[in-house]
């Protein structure tokens, strides 16, 4: 048995995030009002409605007066409908931390989240309100009142962003972790009003805001990739990339060209490492060389080749035929010399990875033919 599913707002940064998501729930019916839609569909939805996911608002209007015109006079259009149906669906608000303040934005919120009190109380429906702070994911409108958006689509496009005060300290909520709280509220539970938990965000300052989104940039021409353990890194990363425009997608890496063929390193990481790839002639061997310390891993994607392997106490020859369509990792050891030949007729494309970024001033690279002459 379905659930219908009412959004306000549906056509916002949250609302467009919250309906991708319940579209996909074969269990859901939804339907989604914006400031297209008349007051007829608002009504006719609302007869309906089991559940009423509340975003519309006012956040940036041009008069002061249309923070209550958005936000409380909205919200009590909404349950004097309901209560005129006689109806008392579920419903989840989408406030603001700035309810706790006197400014015109937070007396709104707050003027809301009391006629949402009253209408619970008067009909017997549960009310959940969730003060929300600093969101951000993809799908935000830029220059607006979002300074992660405005960062990261400026970034993107190469244009300058203004940070006054670097040391400002704000507190940041990613979009998934806001949908995600409220897909659990799909559940009904008792009647009443309430206040949802605070749901997690990332203290961060503009400065670091600033500096982190500027080296995603970074990446395509140093390599060099941040710490992506930790979620926040990962949803900075897939906002920022949310912003770019469809022709700057891809991008080129550098090669270096020789008699040998192609190489080219693709990303380098402190705590990883570095990953690079290769493109040998046939008939033509790369390495000859040993490492102290450094391990490395080769996987042939394209064409045919042999990884030979000597310790350096040894004359013994160890060789590793590698084949394309194998998908299959041959692990250097430190203290082996080895090398790659391409005995195909095709070039030879090696993907590599290394245990350490390379540096010029202390490779751990030394040569030592494998095959003794």
């Amino acid at each position: 048995m379905k659930i219908n599913v009412l959004v306000t707002g549906a056509r916002g940064f949250v609302g467009r995030n919250l309906c991708t998501v319940l579209r996909r729930l074969e269990f859901i019916e939804l339907e989604e009002f914006d400031i297209a839609n008349s007051a007829s569909d608002l009504k006719r939805a609302l007869s309906r409605c089991e559940v009423v996911f509340h975003l519309a608002g006012v956040n940036r209007p041009q008069r002061i007066e249309e923070f209550h015109l958005g936000n409380t006079d909205f919200t009590k259009e909404i349950c004097s409908i309901l209560s005129e149906l006689g109806r008392a669906p579920k419903i989840v608000f989408s406030s603001s931390i700035q309810a706790e303040f006197d400014n015109p934005y937070g007396v709104s919120k707050r003027r809301a989240e009391e006629a949402l009190q009253g209408f619970a109380e008067a009909a017997g429906a549960e009310c959940v309100v969730y003060r929300l702070k600093n969101l951000f994911g993809k799908w935000c409108q830029p220059n607006y009142n979002s300074v992660t958006a405005t960062f990261c689509h400026n970034i993107a496009h190469g244009l300058p962003i203004q940070v006054d005060d670097p040391g400002k300290k704000l507190e940041l909520t990613y979009i998934d972790d806001v949908i995600e709280a409220w897909r659990s509220e799909l559940q009904m539970g008792p009647p009443g009003f309430r206040f949802a938990a605070l749901l997690p965000g990332e203290w961060v300052t503009l400065g670091q805001l600033a500096e982190q989104i500027a080296s995603f940039r970074d990446m395509r021409s140093s390599l060099k990739w941040p710490d992506f353990s930790g979620t926040f890194q990962r949803a900075l990363y897939a906002t920022y990339l949310s912003y770019l425009d469809g022709e700057d997608f891809a991008y080129r890496l550098e090669m270096k060209s020789d008699q040998r063929g192609t190489l080219a390193e693709m990303m380098k990481s402190p705590a990883m490492g570095q990953i690079f790839i290769s493109r040998t002639q046939p008939g033509v061997t790369r390495g000859n060389h040993y490492h102290h310390t450094k391990a490395e891993k080769f996987m042939v994607v394209q064409g045919t080749g042999v990884i030979r392997f000597r310790h350096l106490d040894s004359e013994e020859v160890k060789e590793y035929p590698v084949q394309g369509w194998e998908y299959r990792i041959i692990d250097i050891p430190p203290g082996y010399t080895h090398s790659i030949e391409n005995v195909g007729q095709e070039d030879l494309v090696t993907l590599f990875w290394a245990s350490e970024i390379f540096d010029p001033q202390r490779p751990d690279t030394f040569f030592e033919p494998v095959i003794k002459s």
